[in-house]
């Protein structure tokens, strides 16, 4: 038997508690495996929203997710005296509330409760099976002996939405081979099987209702939901003595507890250790949590392959996130065959030039909405080449979907894609939303940007250089033709974007008119890896975006001053949504952000220690929301509260690129 002391990882997060159950409340954890399957709740076992779940199964792998097991309740008897360790919010109060026995949280290799019981300690340890939808729970008793009661709530429903109080349903339970299985009469396509070797099963369906999701009231959802608990399985526990509580969907799996660990453990370890034997603890903890993101997609006609999943708790694979994330999630921990699965994974669907924008939650279809995300597949495959020098994949696989992608882009494709007289880069409409600024109201985009936008004429240049430049040795002709096409977009770049007065970029230019409203997005045009701007133009760009923009959390999408600036993401969806790129703070845009500063400075002493500070900030975020991540959003205004996802595969990945940037202009520097 392992220790479970002993499984306290180096860079784990451990979370004191202490009186004041609120802060625990806003705490939260995810653990997810490589098929899409997670389980995620607070630092006190509290769930606060219809995405927490011991259990949440990928049946599509990585989609068609379902929360299977809600949570589990455990009562816990130590000599003469019976309590109840679980912390569950209904309305106006908490009942039960363990927090009182609840000594620790850690964010370890496991999810990890340390409870305390007169002189009995219990272990609490989450872990999900590596490649099924399968979650484990081990129960560890040390000090006294004691008798442990668990009672699992099932939810068996899609992840977004609630068992609503006045919903009909008809779960019920069996038991089979020991087991006990759960499924919903009305809807028979899944079954949840429970099980926990030398239990005894106290088979009782019962009905729990209005349980409290108060994340979810925050953002302006239905909040309250029923659940469903077949029973419990009580065990006698004697001192230094485990019992695994098991929940899978489908299929009644086994898993070995001690090995899952362990290869979880080495694995987090070694993505750790990939950024370097100096790297601070954060960086180290940005390596680890990078695991997270990375699923593999299921196909019909073609085997699997990986993908990068957006966020947790709520998104998928979207492309422009996947190729904006795989720089700092895969080349920066050195995971080069998986950055070659993403990439074919997404080019084996580009349609007409297009890479999908995303794929459905429920099949693999793809979805195909975005200028963009096409742009950002060649980014990415330039910094995959160099970081690897694999010049056979980049003529092999990468070379043609980048050729197609610009070649359909310039004689025209989908949504009035198309390279206007110019050479630049149009597209879109007043109904649609093609760039990454893609907040709508119904037929009402929040922030229109059709037209010519700014950084994907940045994308749009630096994606014709890196075809330029690494198509010479392959076709001599078709170089020349990209040189040349570069240099038209370079100079009708300066020409069309270039505000003289404000020293800086109009953010889009639609119809002949220029927006000349300050916004991130110009950014890109100093930090991608080739500017069509001279330095004292990218100098400009930097001064001003610093000034109107730099937040310790990421840049604002909208300067403060500016009339339409919204400081709060918060409360009903359309109130977020109109606020989502209206001033709201983006932490993956920090990455850019630095790498143009660095550009600028150049590998300086004073340049390097300037560039650490502003990523000072997301060391501490580490510990306040998703523990080991760092969010989607925050809000415009101090003191910057965290919003949206609280696990975001582009936050973390370029903060993460952030961090090793910056240290390799260290080195360079000498400081």
């Amino acid at each position: 038997m392992t220790d479970p002391s002993s499984q306290t990882a180096q860079d784990a997060i451990v979370v004191p508690v202490g009186a004041d159950l609120q802060p625990l409340l806003a705490k939260e954890w995810l653990i997810a495996n490589r098929i899409g399957a997670y389980a995620s709740s607070t630092a006190v076992g509290c769930n606060t929203r219809r995405y927490h779940g011991l259990l949440v199964s990928a049946t599509a792998a990585p989609v068609g997710r379902l929360l299977a097991v809600a949570t589990v309740m455990e009562e816990l008897a130590v000599g003469d005296r019976t309590v109840e360790l679980a912390t569950n919010e209904f309305e106006d109060t908490f009942a039960p509330d363990g927090s009182a026995f609840l000594q620790a949280f850690r964010n370890d290799t496991a999810a990890t409760y340390v409870y305390r019981v007169d002189d009995a300690t219990l272990t609490k340890e989450i872990i999900l099976a590596e490649s099924a939808n399968t979650a484990a729970v081990r129960y560890t008793l040390t000090g006294a002996p004691g008798r442990l009661r668990v009672r699992p709530f099932v939810a068996l429903r899609d992840y977004h939405h609630l068992r609503a109080p006045d919903q009909p349903s008809q779960l019920t339970f069996e038991l089979i081979d020991g087991r006990v299985a759960v499924r919903d009469l009305n809807q028979p396509d899944h079954v949840v099987y429970l099980s926990a070797e030398g239990a005894e099963i106290e088979g009782e369906g019962q009905w729990w209702h209005r349980f409290v999701y108060r994340a979810d009231i925050a953002r302006g959802q239905d909040g309250q939901e029923d659940l469903y608990s077949p029973g419990a399985f009580a065990m006698d526990l004697a001192p230094g003595r485990s019992c695994v509580l098991l929940a899978s969907v489908d299929a009644p799996n086994a898993v070995d507890f001690d090995a899952a660990v362990t290869a979880r453990r080495e694995r987090l370890a070694q993505l750790a250790r990939s950024v370097g034997p100096k790297a601070d603890l954060a960086t180290r903890r940005l390596a680890a949590a990078t695991d997270t993101f990375i699923a593999r997609r299921t196909f019909r006609d073609r085997k699997p392959s990986a993908t990068i999943l957006a966020g947790y708790h709520w998104f998928a694979d979207w492309g422009r996130d996947a190729f904006i994330a795989l720089p700092g999630l895969l080349l920066t921990t050195g995971r080069f065959d998986l950055a070659k699965g993403v990439f074919r994974t997404f080019a084996s669907r580009i349609a007409d030039g297009m890479v999908p924008n995303r794929f459905d939650d429920y099949s693999a279809a793809a979805h195909y909405n975005s200028i963009d995300a096409s742009l950002w597949f060649i980014i990415a495959a330039e910094r995959f080449v160099e970081a690897t020098g694999e010049t056979n994949f980049w003529h092999d696989t990468l070379m043609p979907a980048a050729n197609a992608i610009l070649t359909a882009y310039h004689d025209g494709t989908s949504f009035g894609i198309r390279a206007d007289a110019d050479g630049l880069l149009a597209g879109g409409s007043h109904q649609t939303q093609l760039t990454w600024m893609d907040a709508k109201l119904g037929d009402e985009p929040i922030t229109p940007r059709h037209g010519k936008a700014v950084e994907i004429n940045a994308l749009w240049h630096s994606a014709h250089r890196i075809m330029a430049e690494r198509a010479a040795e392959y076709d001599a002709d078709l170089a020349a033709d990209y040189a040349r096409r570069a240099e038209l977009i370079a100079s009708a770049f300066v020409q069309t974007f270039w505000n003289g007065e404000g020293a800086c970029l109009f953010d889009c230019v639609c119809e002949g008119r220029p927006d000349a409203t300050i916004r991130p997005n110009q950014i890109f045009a100093v930090s991608l890896p080739h500017s069509p701007l001279d330095p004292d133009q990218q100098r400009g760009v930097l001064q001003v975006v610093a000034r109107d923009l730099l937040t310790p959390m990421g840049l604002r999408t909208l300067a403060p001053h500016d009339e339409r600036f919204r400081p709060r993401c918060g409360g009903s969806w359309e109130s977020r949504d109109r606020a989502y790129h209206q001033g709201t703070v983006w932490p993956w845009l920090i990455g850019a952000f630095i790498e143009a500063y660095l550009k600028v400075e150049g590998p300086k002493p004073f340049a390097v220690a300037q560039a650490r500070s502003w990523l000072d900030g997301f060391d501490a975020h580490l510990g306040e929301a998703g523990l080991g991540f760092i969010s989607e959003i925050f809000d415009g205004e101090a003191p910057h509260a965290p919003r949206g996802c609280i696990a975001q595969a582009w936050s973390v990945a370029e903060v993460l690129r952030a961090k090793t940037l910056v240290e390799r202009y260290a080195r360079e520097s000498g400081s």
